[in-house]
């Protein structure tokens, strides 16, 4: 099971990236997905999280609003579409997978499956 991450960059308050998590070695969409990420100094966070049944999206409170997750289950891909971000969005994104229950789909413990990361930089 690999999952590869990519789409972060450095970007200004404000502006729009996407990000794309692209899965091999598992039969995709039977996983739900999630996005984390890990700020300097920080502990990892849940950003969001696709189920892998009824496709609900689940979103921490800082990025509803501004932050889209949706998954192709043809190109084992997730995406994470992220709008007016701000200078707190810095961080290294994290995609994962998991065969997890709804009640800890927020929880990174319940991931077994992670990529790399990405880096996203805002500055203001």
């Amino acid at each position: 099971v690999q999952l590869q991450a990519s789409g972060g960059g450095l970007v200004q308050a404000g502006s729009s990236l996407r990000l794309s998590c692209t899965a091999s070695g598992m039969t995709f969409g039977t996983y739900t997905g999630g996005w984390f990420r890990q700020a300097p100094g920080k502990e990892r966070e849940f950003v969001a999280a696709i189920h892998r049944s009824n496709h609900n999206t689940y979103y921490t409170d800082s990025v509803k609003g501004r932050f889209t997750m949706s998954r192709d289950n043809a190109k084992n891909t997730l995406y994470l579409q992220m709008n007016s971000l701000k200078p707190e969005d810095t961080a290294v994104y994290y995609c994962a997978a998991s065969r997890t229950i709804l009640s800890a789909i927020r929880s990174a413990d319940a991931y077994p499956h992670w990529g790399q990361g990405t880096l996203v930089t805002v500055s203001s």
